[in-house]
């Protein structure tokens, strides 16, 4: 396939926005050292902006190119379900009656555990709720972990090697451990029903794997911080009246119908807004809802949709140019550069492709998964919501990469070499 001239100006948008994306730490510093363009520093430093910046940056080459009915019609044929119900779930996730829910689940199972509660419960947080991902979905994992993990270790950890360790294998963790079932991790639900993939092969062919790498991951991390987790004191907040029975239930049934309809926008976000209305109502059994830092995540992940629309003629050809063996490392390096729901959907396009190649292009882009912020759907949900505990309320993407790098090594091994 020949590209066009937007084919090549959208790659070096895309590879742009990539160099943008690990140079927003260097923005935010100047953000902080300059304070006459302190503004605009601040927004070239928000790593939520980044392709959505850049994806409007096309736009404007496509309506200058090709003109005006080209570029709206470019954005009207885009898809994006992923970034609606990734703001979505964010929000109804991040609601007082289910952290409330969701914290009590983990404190119960922790005092089942025996080994100091901190660490029963950091535990839990990095291995239990990630595989809970593959049945509540892993944008609604990430949000329940990095809240929890935020308000009641982050705030206190100190270390930031150890700050950026949790954060890399909480991002490998909700990757990989997504994969139990066939529709909660995005680069497994954009080819299960092409594929054919139920419940039973998932857990056969990926489940049991991802399952062990996710506990290994956990239990390394707490070997080698355990003295900086044991400095930690997890406080059970008594002054927060507890959420009524009833309301709970109602916001899991909220939950669970977006879940269900996660293919349908038109009704998840029906749900949704009959969701606003019932928060509204008992506005005293809520926090306040993430609704900007939601929206800035849907953003971001709309414009990785339209960005990554233009990036099919370099991609699919290099991912079938491999085999099987050789797809899997192919398919994890190329993941941390774009998205890996991107990265499977461009696989099942392709005809005639063995099975054994289907599951390793699968296994590789969930594997690399944690690598970088844009690498899976989840990360920038877990970036917007644990930031602020970091220098200058900024995530270095280089100490992200470093973070995850063990983690991936030891998901490498669980699909590759077990």
């Amino acid at each position: 396939m020949n590209p066009t001239t937007i084919n090549i100006i959208g790659a070096s948008l895309f590879a742009i926005a990539i160099l943008h994306t690990f140079s927003t730490k260097y923005f935010e510093h100047l953000a902080h050292t300059n304070k006459k363009f302190s503004g605009l520093l601040h927004l070239l430093g928000e790593v939520e902006i980044v392709f959505g910046f850049w994806a409007m940056v096309l736009i404007l080459f496509m309506f200058g190119i090709q003109g005006k009915e080209a570029a709206i019609e470019y954005v009207d044929t885009r898809n994006y379900t992923e970034p609606m119900f990734v703001f979505v779930i964010m929000v109804i996730a991040a609601t007082r009656p289910i952290l409330q829910l969701s914290q009590n689940l983990v404190l119960g199972i922790a005092r089942l555990v025996p080994v100091k509660k901190e660490v029963a419960i950091f535990f839990l947080l990095l291995s239990f709720v990630p595989l809970l991902g593959s049945f509540i979905t892993e944008p609604a994992a990430m949000t329940l972990a990095a809240l929890l993990l935020g308000k009641n270790y982050f705030k206190q950890i100190k270390d930031t090697k150890f700050k950026y360790a949790t954060l890399g294998i909480l991002f490998v963790n909700i990757s990989i451990g997504g994969t139990l079932t066939p529709y909660a991790a995005p680069p497994v639900l954009m080819v299960s029903s092409t594929w054919n993939w139920d419940l039973a092969f998932m857990l056969s062919h990926f489940g049991w794997r991802s399952s062990l790498a996710v506990v290994v991951n956990t239990i390394l991390l707490i070997s080698i911080f355990k003295p900086h987790l044991n400095q930690i004191e997890f406080k059970e907040n008594t002054n927060e009246k507890p959420v009524p029975v009833a309301i709970i239930i109602v916001h899991l049934l909220f939950l669970l119908g977006v879940v269900v309809f996660a293919h349908h926008p038109a009704m998840f976000m029906s749900l949704f807004l009959f969701f606003l209305g019932f928060t509204t109502a008992y506005k005293h059994h809520q926090n306040n809802l993430i609704l900007k830092e939601a929206l800035l995540v849907g953003f971001f992940l709309a414009g990785l949709v339209v960005l990554g629309g233009v990036q099919q003629w370099w991609l699919q050809p290099t991912l079938v140019s491999m085999n099987s063996d050789v797809v899997f490392f192919g398919a994890t390096a190329l993941t941390a550069f774009t998205d890996n729901a991107a990265l499977t959907y461009l696989g099942s396009l392709v005809e005639g492709l063995s099975d054994e190649f289907k599951v390793s292009l699968v296994e590789g882009a969930v594997t690399g998964g944690g690598l970088t912020v844009i690498a899976n759907a989840p990360n920038p949900a877990g970036i917007s919501i644990l930031k602020e505990y970091f220098h200058e309320k900024s995530v270095s993407p280089m100490g992200l990469l470093l973070g995850a790098l063990a983690p991936t090594l030891v998901a490498i091994i669980a699909f590759r070499f077990i």
